[in-house]
């Protein structure tokens, strides 16, 4: 079963956080020959995703990187979505989803492209 874990994201901003992966012992999950990826959407069954930028960040320690830039941010509609995070074990291809949740994306007032 996947931990679950909510994100807040302001939107137009860089975004990065760390996550640690965990056995139910609480032993760290080795993530060595494992890749990873990580979406999110207004809702389980929506046509539209945005991919977040997801990458081990240190295998051996069981850390996850999961991120966006601001102008991927910048690109995010404000408000709910949900999102989780899977990995695929390399040599088998087996999946299994480790984390999913809630990101909450609060808007911006600043815009970038109104600063000239």
């Amino acid at each position: 079963m996947a931990t679950s874990r909510d994100l807040y994201i302001d939107q137009g901003t860089d975004y990065n956080v760390i996550i640690s992966v965990k056995n139910s012992d609480g032993t760290p999950i080795n993530l060595s020959n494992y890749n990873v990826k990580s979406q999110m959407s207004k809702s389980h069954y929506s046509n539209t995703v945005y991919d977040l930028n997801a990458a081990i960040y240190d295998a051996v320690l069981g850390s996850i990187s999961l991120g966006l830039t601001s102008t991927q941010s910048d690109l995010i509609p404000s408000g709910r979505f949900v999102y989780d995070v899977e990995i695929t074990q390399t040599q088998t291809g087996i999946k299994k989803r480790i984390i999913e949740g809630i990101i909450t994306i609060t808007p911006q007032v600043t815009k970038s492209w109104m600063m000239k």
